[in-house]
């Protein structure tokens, strides 16, 4: 199975801890990449891949800053290795963005009207039994 590295660079320590669910996950992405997409809509054969990509940037960052497992030079790693999305991680960092799916939901560009996301909507505001797909990637509500 190829590696999850990309440079010339050495990992720092404590790659071992980490690197086997990182394979699993590339794994999965190959899988989700090469996953026939008839019968869907153009959206619909991306959403597993942003979920995946969700999942592994989720997996670094709940690593580093819930539970205190990595160094931050692992974590820089990862962050440079584009193992993990840094953009996305930035957000998760700020008040009301803890669990954004991904960034194109708060992209105001790729909306009709420059606003958010249909899941970025608390629950509360939304018409009971109402079911909320993100166009984007699939997303039922990441607002909270």
């Amino acid at each position: 199975m190829p590696k999850v590295r990309r440079s010339k660079k050495p990992p720092p320590e404590g790659w071992e801890l980490i690197e086997p669910t990182l394979d699993e996950l590339e794994q999965k992405m190959r899988e989700a990449e090469t996953e026939s997409h008839e019968g869907k809509r153009k959206n619909e054969s991306l959403w597993p891949i942003f979920k995946i990509h969700h999942q592994k940037s989720r997996y670094i960052f709940d690593l580093y800053y819930r539970r205190k497992a990595i160094s931050k030079e692992l974590y820089d790693y990862c962050l440079l290795e584009n193992i993990a999305d840094k953009n996305l991680i930035a957000k998760w960092k700020k008040q009301g963005y803890e669990s954004l799916c991904c960034l194109r939901c708060i992209q105001t560009r790729d909306t009709n009207f420059g606003t958010n996301c249909i899941c970025r909507v608390p629950k509360a505001k939304l018409e009971e039994g109402r079911i909320v797909e993100c166009v984007h990637c699939g997303c039922r509500g990441c607002s909270g």
